[in-house]
């Protein structure tokens, strides 16, 4: 099983490196097929030749089984300024008797996604959702004597696959590469499916490490050579959850798992993760050797109430985990959050470490959610954000501060990648509750820029103003920032104020020229000039002069997000 799965891997390897491994009179003709591409600093999707910023949403789990029920949701998403679906496709509908396949409900997701002008991102409800195995077909359920579940200590079945067995991970990359295969066949042009997910939210509930009989055996014998040579070859670069665990036991370079890593949960949650980065390594390979565009994974993110591996999926691709699973499954691109947790940016940050590519499949909407997809992309680089399961809430009152951020950021796109690629794009996030993070400033070129989240009062004494006061406990801004040239910059931005300094500490900060505006077809359209009230944003003008303002900056006054295109002066 070990070297079958090997082999696999190193088929993925050879064939990222060579592009899709078509011929070069295809290539030709053809766009390469989605991709990841390193520019800057940062890794971008390529659609169709071209940087492609996702803004997508996820449909609700069972949504996309119909076309029927679906028909009504297509041009409301539209609409509604999302481009990408992340829409569910089942191991059990794709084969509901072995061996005999049924695509219908692939090709009726591409072609309503089509008709609507949206692009899909495909998720593989195989072995496993949210942990559990619900998804497989009816003849894989059945048969526990081919296809085992994973067992407690005491020996009790769990309903979940266990990862050690082989007929299941090798059942699942069949009917997966089956269906990358039928993708190729009738989307390789078009590029409508831009992204794959495997199977969601993977790990093992209740217990943190599987006791089938082979797991034991595993778990007793030798860590994997593969792990070894992925953890010396990266010892300088590795992630200090695992670094720490190896070392505890002296860097080890042979021995079994308590050996290498020292006895105890953690061991026995990188255990998990190495045999769940594996299956799925096998799965997803099966698939790239057919149509290798990209794939990520998604994780049950561990809850502040969670005590040990267990109470969260044990083994899936949480943040600690990433070592693991990147040695374990490099044909998996994207090791990916859910994040409904309410500090998004410390959460994000866990996540994108050590290069790790920047996408959110599940989280909110609201203005919350704008505030997030705004942090991803400004400040993180990332390739996409997607609330979760919106599809009949996007177009109610509540949702009308997203969905505008989304169009206009949709509109500046092109722009926003570019800035991404150039280093020249930074965003913040501020709330009041929960965290409470009320003021933020970042530097860009000879500027520092200081933030603050809209106020529901004025600060008590002195003369009127429009900075400090009283939080409404659901107050939360943000904003773009994206640097046009030395000393002009464009903001998207909700529910905040700005205001600007001299990064050196010399001089003031005046607003030279301050205007609205859109974007229509990837240009800027101007529109009022704003000046006087409309960028005052302090009359106390001793003291602010005493802390290096000028008293002038820009002013998001309302949780509808807009465009503000600033030059600025020193004196």
């Amino acid at each position: 099983m070990r070297n079958l799965i090997k082999t696999l891997a190193l088929a993925c390897a050879v064939m990222l490196a060579s592009c899709a491994g078509e011929t070069q009179s295809t290539q030709k003709e053809l766009a390469p097929v989605p991709h990841l591409e390193k520019r800057g600093d940062v890794t971008q999707l390529i659609v169709n030749g071209k940087p492609y910023l996702a803004l997508a949403m996820e449909l609700g789990n069972s949504s996309s089984s119909s076309q029927e029920y679906m028909k009504p949701y297509w041009p409301v998403l539209k609409e509604s300024g999302i481009n990408t679906v992340l829409a569910v496709i089942t191991w059990e509908m794709i084969e509901p008797e072995e061996g005999k396949f049924d695509f219908t409900v692939v090709d009726e997701i591409i072609a309503d996604a089509r008709a609507n002008d949206l692009k899909v991102a495909l998720l593989w409800f195989g072995s496993w959702k949210n942990g559990y195995t619900s998804y497989t077909p009816k003849w894989v359920k059945k048969d526990t004597a081919r296809f085992p579940l994973a067992l407690t200590k005491e020996g009790k079945q769990l309903s979940i696959l266990s990862t050690l067995g082989q007929n299941s991970w090798e059942a699942d990359a069949k009917a997966y590469g089956a269906t990358m295969k039928h993708i190729a066949e009738v989307d390789r042009e078009e590029q409508t499916v831009i992204m794959m997910q495997i199977n969601n939210e993977v790990g093992l509930h209740g217990n943190t490490r599987d006791y089938h009989p082979a797991a034991v055996e595993a778990f007793n014998g030798p860590v994997p050579q593969q792990l070894i040579d992925y953890l010396v070859a990266n010892k300088d670069n590795l992630l200090p959850e695992t670094l720490a665990a190896w070392e505890k036991q002296g860097c080890k370079t042979s021995g079994t798992w308590e050996q290498v890593f020292g006895k105890g949960d953690y061991t026995d949650e990188m255990f998990m993760a190495w045999n769940y980065g594996h299956y799925m390594n096998a799965i997803a390979a099966a698939g790239k050797e057919v149509h290798p565009i990209p794939t990520f994974v998604n994780a049950w993110i561990v809850q502040p109430e969670d005590k040990h591996p267990g109470n969260y999926p044990s083994g899936g691709p949480q943040a600690q985990n990433h070592d693991i699973w990147r040695a374990a499954a490099p044909c998996i691109d994207i090791l990916s959050p859910d994040i409904y947790l309410d500090d998004f940016p410390s959460i994000l940050q866990m996540y994108s470490r050590c290069g790790n590519p920047v996408f959110v499949p599940e989280s909110r909407a609201g203005q919350g959610g704008a505030a997030n997809a705004a942090y991803l992309i400004g400040q993180m680089g990332g390739i996409g954000y997607s609330p979760f399961g919106i599809e009949g809430s996007i177009a109610l009152p509540s949702n009308e501060t997203f969905r505008q951020f989304y169009k206009l950021a949709g509109s500046a796109a092109d722009l926003i990648l570019q800035a991404q690629a150039e280093g020249k794009i930074t965003a913040t996030w501020v709330k009041a509750l929960n965290p409470t993070r009320l003021k933020d400033e970042v530097v860009m070129g000879d500027y520092k820029i200081v933030y603050e989240l809209i106020s529901s009062g004025q600060r008590k004494g002195g003369a009127p103003q429009r900075l400090g006061g009283t939080y409404a406990p659901d107050a939360q801004g943000y904003a773009i920032a994206i640097q046009l040239e030395d000393d002009t910059f464009l903001f998207l931005g909700s529910n905040i104020r700005v205001q600007f300094l001299p990064a050196n500490g010399e001089g003031v900060i005046g607003l030279a020229k301050t205007t609205e505006g859109t974007f229509e077809n990837g240009e800027w359209v101007e529109g009022r000039w704003l000046n006087g009230d409309q960028i005052q944003l302090r009359y106390d003008l001793l003291p602010a002069a005493d802390e290096g303002f000028s008293g002038q900056g820009l002013d998001f006054d309302r949780a509808m997000p807009k465009f503000l295109k600033v030059e600025l002066y020193k004196y």
